[in-house]
């Protein structure tokens, strides 16, 4: 396996992806909650489903800043006098992913229990083929 550090020298102006790379390596201890499905829809579409049974529109906050897309709770169990047992627990989870930087958040919607966030890779004018002219 390649360390990140052993591309450095190799490389010009992908110090940001390589930190973004290092920083969500060491990043995931998250564990497996909330579980999650990321499906490419085409060429330029992807949505990412989390399953969230119990959690309403209200509960959950949905944020994308500096090409990073965080999907955290505010939601809490909250113990009430007539609760025997507990078996659905509302955890605390904060759900990060680095997004590249022609990937925008398009919507979020919450539907039976599944949260599908929609992305699309947008491809500026400048980047995309063109022919050139040759005289």
């Amino acid at each position: 396996m390649v360390n990140i550090d052993q591309l450095m020298p190799y490389t010009i102006g992908f110090d940001r992806m390589f930190d973004m790379l290092d920083t969500n390596l060491n990043s995931m201890s998250t564990g497996g909650y909330p579980p999650y499905n990321i499906k490419k829809e085409g060429d330029y579409k992807f949505s990412i489903e989390i399953a969230l049974a119990g959690f309403g529109k209200d509960d959950i906050e949905v944020k994308v800043a500096e090409s990073e897309l965080s999907v955290k709770s505010v939601k809490e169990n909250k113990d009430k006098e007539d609760t025997v047992y507990r078996g659905i627990s509302y955890r605390k989870f904060d759900r990060r992913f680095a997004l590249a930087d022609d990937i925008q958040v398009i919507d979020a919607s919450l539907e039976h229990g599944m949260l599908t966030i929609s992305l699309e890779r947008i491809i500026p004018e400048e980047k995309k083929p063109r022919l050139i002219k040759i005289k």
